[in-house]
């Protein structure tokens, strides 16, 4: 206990001088400060912004099912390039999705999928129209929708083409507010459906990620595969596939990349090797981003620190300057019986003061930055428990770096000449 006492009574004394060192001079202690202080800050906005956008990512890889495979049809957007991939492919058909259920085994559930992009819908909705997706009841379990209301249509349904549908969480707030949608109908061009049942939220892509176009996937209008294709007329289905799009739900013990090899080699030979389509697995997606969110984090850490490199530089600076502003105090204190680890200590001590002060301060406004910046740019910013502790250690670590050196050449001093320096 006495030992303890001992080492605490050494480092008070230390401690309380630095700080009265400090406040003796707050303006050169504030902008010294300063470089931690920005630092920290863009360090920590800058992993907030990356682990924002990583996040909403990585939900929507997570809800296009770890166990799935999809196939998007990469379709032609002018007559003369249809009539060119026509000549060698056929586009996305049902064929398509025979071959794969009779050739690639441990299919649990599939889908085809054929998007409908309508010119009017009635009630007029309050923001962008809807797209149409014509899906098999299969579907549900695929793409792990949660109906918050009703149900999903039924495979008997599916089967006669029954003019129902289900609508995504955006498309039943535009279409009819905050009144329930169950049993009333939506006019879709020149047909109507009758809502049986509203999906929940899902996480959405802002723009297209390896083939899957962007699309918020809550403004969607969910009808039978049938009545897309046999009750609403799409003007441009001359220059549509038959079907664009067919989701795979394989079993736990399928691998995923020999089933999307097989996938490929089906579609390669039925396209006559034509590249008018892409694979999405998004369990490779799910593997390749989370490295990529590896890589990015590294790599902001990395610029960002570049502005804690100049704080640790004018914390140096400044410390160098004190040391030869205090060269008689130091001689002083070695001339009644201070050791070169007491000066040590002090000046090491202030370099920490500062390190710490600037980077509680700068977590500070690393925090505020980012609910300003996901307050204006609209952008999703999440600040983690370690990106806080790695901001704020890699301050302190600076600040102690850069301040061995002043405080080692103020205990290398000579007492004689420091008491006598001018």
């Amino acid at each position: 206990m006495a030992r303890q006492s001992s080492g605490i009574g050494v480092w008070l004394p230390d401690m309380r001088r630095s700080v009265e060192n400090l406040l003796m001079h707050k303006l050169r202690s504030l902008l010294t400060m300063l470089g931690m202080i920005f630092g920290v800050a863009a360090v920590l906005s800058m992993l907030s912004i990356g682990a924002g956008a990583q996040q909403q990512v990585m939900s929507f890889i997570e809800d296009l099912g770890v166990r799935n495979l999809i196939v998007e049809a990469r379709e032609a957007t002018d007559w003369q390039q249809m009539q060119k991939v026509r000549v060698q492919s056929p586009g996305l058909t049902f064929h398509d999705v025979r071959a794969i259920q009779a050739t690639l085994a441990g299919i649990e559930v599939m889908t085809p999928r054929k998007r409908f992009i309508p010119t009017k819908m009635m009630p007029k909705p309050q923001t962008e129209l809807p797209a149409v997706y014509g899906v098999d009841p299969n579907y549900l379990r695929i793409a792990g929708l949660r109906i918050t209301a009703g149900r999903f249509f039924t495979s008997e349904e599916s089967a006669r083409a029954a003019a129902v549908c289900v609508l995504g969480e955006a498309a039943r707030t535009s279409l009819f507010g905050v009144d329930d949608a169950l049993g009333r109908f939506v006019k879709v061009n020149e047909q109507w459906f009758r809502v049986i049942g509203v999906a929940g939220p899902q996480a959405v892509a802002q723009t297209e990620l390896a083939g899957l176009p962007a699309q918020d996937r809550n403004n969607l209008v969910y009808v039978p595969i049938g009545a897309a294709m046999f009750r609403l007329e799409d003007t441009y289905s001359e220059m549509r596939d038959e079907i664009d799009g067919v989701y795979v739900r394989l079993k736990p013990d399928v691998d995923m990349t020999t089933a999307a090899a097989t996938v490929r080699g089906i579609l390669t030979a039925s396209h006559r090797s034509y590249d008018d389509y892409s694979i999405v697995v998004p369990a490779e997606l799910l593997a390749e981003q989370q490295r990529t969110k590896r890589i990015f984090d590294i790599v902001m850490v990395a610029l960002a620190s570049i502005s804690l490199l100049v704080g640790g530089i004018g914390i140096m600076n400044i410390m160098l300057a004190s040391v030869l502003e205090r060269t008689p105090e130091i001689g002083l204190r070695r001339a009644i019986g201070a050791r070169q680890s007491d000066i040590i200590r002090q000046f090491v001590m202030e370099t920490t003061l500062i390190a710490v002060a600037g980077g509680t301060l700068g977590l500070i406004l690393g925090v505020a930055m980012s609910r300003l910046i996901a307050s204006f740019a609209g952008w999703s910013t999440i600040v983690t428990g370690g990106s806080l502790v790695l901001a704020f250690s890699v301050s302190v670590l600076v600040g102690l770096v850069f301040g061995v050196y002043p405080a080692m050449k103020a205990a290398r001093l000579d007492p004689v000449q420091a008491l006598h320096y001018e």
